[in-house]
């Protein structure tokens, strides 16, 4: 038996309670929540060599090696580990399931102890702010009172922005990559068609789909199918599949003729095994209404303790595109904290920021390198 070279954990924490509940930012409350996280490295004695690790849309808490029973990697297996960007021998890296999540997390799909069903729809809206709490929990119930730093992607990205903002103090360090500060119309209309998808499928059930023993598959399947177009450039698309038929020859029809067709039908069906409906749904609100910078007084703590960060774009990522992080470099620099920008040449699109680009690669590791320096 070989030795784990992450030192993997994974494990269970209920971190709020009827004595201690989370009290929502638009309202509402929980009693119970627990959350799912992943731990990889060890942490020293001084508690101070810890990163965590916010994730996208449809992430979880598996960022990194392969677990028991399992094939696949975790999500950002090309960003953690031992001698990687995020070095495990290093440093003690935390990533949990978001709340709200479907992967072990307190998420709307979860059973509510007060009635024995699915939360479904009368799970409360979620903010930003929110998963922030939760994330602050977190780092309290391991005793961890400052983090060498918190890195995300995407929505990742979004979560750390937040925290940046509002609990400098909880941090060290800040990587903020393939981010927005506010998405732009055409992002929300992206996830609004995603949503009204999921929500017109008959499998839906008003959100009572677990009780009902349906499942909006085909909503979700073209909600994935669409995301996913969305993550990739169109030269990446080209480059990857051009026009080429799924079989020897073209036969006109509605079929899945294209090759292109026949990769997106099966990233929909892998997402239908991993990911739930109503997580999608409350998930991609929260996006749709974070906008932090538009609130009085936002840097006025990050202002007070200031931060040094790093802000990351991809070239050809049209989703979250180098302007929308240039919004944040530009909000940050407001503040009068070190901030950093880089803008990776990039044909991939979104996804970039999953993958192993050398350039990429390479600046959060020197960021990082310095952050260990002063810890």
């Amino acid at each position: 038996m070989t030795a784990d070279p992450l030192n993997t954990t994974t494990e269970d924490a209920v971190l709020f309670t009827e004595d201690s509940p989370l009290i929502f930012t638009r309202g509402g409350s929980l009693n119970h929540v627990n959350v799912r996280y992943e731990t990889y490295g060890t942490l020293n004695e001084t508690k101070t060599n810890a990163v965590f690790i916010c994730h996208a849309l449809t992430g979880d808490a598996h960022a990194a090696g392969v677990r028991k029973g399992e094939k696949k990697p975790g999500w950002w297996d090309t960003m953690i580990g031992p001698g990687k960007p995020v070095d495990t021998n290093r440093f003690f890296v935390i990533c949990p399931n978001l709340l709200g999540g479907c992967q072990g997390t307190t998420g709307p799909s979860s059973i509510n102890p007060d009635t024995g069903t699915s939360y479904g729809l009368d799970f409360p809206i979620l903010d930003m702010v929110d998963f922030v709490r939760t994330h602050r929990r977190l780092t309290a119930y391991l005793r961890i009172t400052k983090l060498a730093a918190s890195i995300g992607g995407s929505l990742g990205g979004m979560q750390v922005l937040q925290w940046l903002l509002t609990y400098p103090e909880d941090m060290a360090s800040a990587i903020i990559i393939a981010a927005s500060s506010r998405l732009t119309a055409q992002n929300i209309a992206f996830s609004a068609v995603a949503r009204e998808a999921i929500m017109r499928d008959s499998g839906f059930s008003g959100g009572h789909y677990v009780e009902e023993g349906t499942s909006p598959d085909t909503g979700m399947a073209i909600a994935r199918m669409m995301a996913h177009i969305t993550y990739m450039s169109e030269s990446a698309l080209g480059r990857k599949f051009g026009r080429d038929p799924q079989k020897t020859d073209l036969n006109p029809g509605f079929g899945v003729d294209f090759a292109v067709e026949s990769y997106l039908r099966h990233q929909a069906d892998v997402f239908l095994d991993r990911f739930d409906a109503l997580s999608y749904l409350y998930l991609s609100r929260v996006m749709d209404y974070f906008d932090p910078f538009a609130k009085k007084h936002c840097l006025d703590a990050l202002m007070a303790r200031p931060v040094p960060s790093l802000v990351c774009s991809f070239s050809s990522d049209w989703r979250f595109s180098p302007a929308q992080s240039r919004r944040i470099v530009a909000h940050l620099e407001r503040a009068e904290t070190p901030v950093s920008y880089r803008e990776i040449d990039s044909g991939l699109g979104h996804d970039s920021f999953l993958l192993d680009i050398d350039e990429y690669h390479d600046m959060i590791r020197a960021f990082l390198d310095h952050t260990w320096e002063t810890i």
